[in-house]
């Protein structure tokens, strides 16, 4: 068990974040990993498209409940526009716990991939058992659902939401996806000690995939951009710990 979990000397986070982010592109458009790419898309698709459908569901019982309305149609009217734009925010702000789940199933399949890329002559990683990953990647995605619930509620103050969205996504993506890579090569204590460690590379790696998540169309990659990132940012602190050990002994 490691108990004091070094910092990494020479390299800094910023620079370690930009090489990881630039060099998660290239993985997600590479040959190896596009299986995965559709594998994660079509699961992403499939998810929003089985929330959005149950919203609208929703609202189409409360509408018929509503017989009221049927007097006042500019009431009516009104209400399922405000309906159906609360269904399109309410998907926006459903992605982040969305790819958080999708992120469980493929995150071995990524870091697999990404590690030969990043070391082809490392150690692999030791995939995380598949109960263990499921219940890691719903656990995740049950906490980003209660964050985004909140940051949605708080859409309606100016000044804060935006702000509120991408801090609580850019720590809930910093640690899980962070420590879903370094599980792969330490226990899941020795892996939040680790991130600790290095909480600030992580939170800026977590704020890199939170903007993502913003942009339409490309946030539906994130669950791959943001698991091979994290995994390219915990292969660069584990490769400059394990120098900065040797020399330290050698000293």
């Amino acid at each position: 068990m490691v108990n004091a979990p070094q910092r990494m000397s020479g390299i800094a986070p910023v620079t370690i974040v930009t090489r990881a982010a630039l060099g998660a592109i290239g993985d997600v458009l590479s040959p190896p990993l596009r299986r995965v790419l559709w594998r994660s898309l079509g699961l992403t698709l499939l998810l929003l498209v089985a929330v959005g459908t149950g919203l609208a569901a929703l609202i189409e019982w409360l509408s018929q409940q509503s017989t009221w309305l049927g007097s006042y149609p500019f009431i009516g009217t009104a209400a399922v526009v405000l309906a159906s734009l609360g269904v399109f925010l309410g998907l926006i702000f459903l992605i982040p716990p969305i790819s958080a789940v999708v992120a469980g199933f493929y995150l071995d399949d990524v870091a697999e991939v990404v590690e030969k890329r990043c070391d082809p002559a490392g150690q692999p990683g030791t995939a995380l058992p598949t109960g263990q990953a499921i219940v890691s990647g719903l656990r995740f995605g049950a906490l980003s659902l209660g964050v985004n619930f909140v940051a949605l509620l708080l859409l309606l103050v100016p000044g804060v939401n935006l702000i509120a969205f991408l801090g609580a996504n850019a720590y809930l993506f910093g640690r899980e996806y962070f420590e879903l890579a370094a599980g792969r090569y330490q226990s899941i204590e020795d892996a939040r000690m680790l991130r600790a460690a290095h909480n600030g590379t992580a939170l800026m790696g977590g704020l890199v995939t939170a903007f993502l998540v913003t942009i339409p169309l490309l946030n539906l990659i994130t669950p791959l951009f943001g698991a091979a990132m994290m995994v390219r940012i915990h292969n660069a602190i584990r490769t400059s710990t394990n120098a900065s050990l040797i020399e330290t002994i050698k000293a």
